[in-house]
């Protein structure tokens, strides 16, 4: 395995340690909140794509794009 295979795989374990501790070691709870979350960017993604099919440009200033990043 690369170094850098490693590198991405220590990533996720801290994610997974980190979402784990958030939700105080309760395992169904770090999952609900996962698929809740990526069901939340799936409605997301979707009015995006809606909107660009519909001729709309979304704003994408940089301070617009850290601020949304941040809330995440």
């Amino acid at each position: 395995m690369s170094a850098t295979a490693l590198l991405d795989n220590s990533h996720y374990e801290q994610a997974c340690d980190q979402a784990i501790a958030m939700c105080d070691g309760n395992l169904r709870s770090t999952i609900k909140a996962l698929i809740m979350a990526n069901e939340y960017l799936e409605a997301e993604l979707a009015e995006l794509q809606a909107a660009i099919s519909a001729g709309c440009i979304p704003e994408t200033s940089p301070s617009k794009m850290r601020s949304k990043s941040s809330a995440a």
